[in-house]
C-alpha cells in the first residue's frame, strides 16, 4: 500500500493524535466514513441515471443548438 509499512503508519497515527487529540478522532473517523459512503452512493446513482438515459429515447438537439 503505497510503500508504507507498519512503522510509517504508526508515525502517521501518532502525528494525527498530536494534532487532533484523542477526543476528536472518533468524530473525524465518522465524518470520513459518511463522506466515503455518500461518494459511493452518488456514483451508483449517477451510473443508474446514465443507464436509464441510454435505454430511453435519445434526444435530438434542436436546430438552434450550435456546437
Amino acid at each position: 500500500m503505497f510503500g508504507l509499512g507498519v512503522p510509517e503508519l504508526l508515525i502517521i497515527l501518532v502525528i494525527i493524535l498530536v494534532i487532533f487529540g484523542a477526543g476528536k478522532l472518533p468524530k473525524i473517523g465518522e465524518g470520513l466514513g459518511k463522506g466515503i459512503s455518500n461518494f459511493k452512493k452518488s456514483i451508483k446513482e449517477k451510473d443508474e441515471i446514465g443507464d436509464d438515459a441510454s435505454q430511453g429515447e435519445k434526444t435530438v438537439p434542436s436546430p438552434d443548438h450550435k456546437k
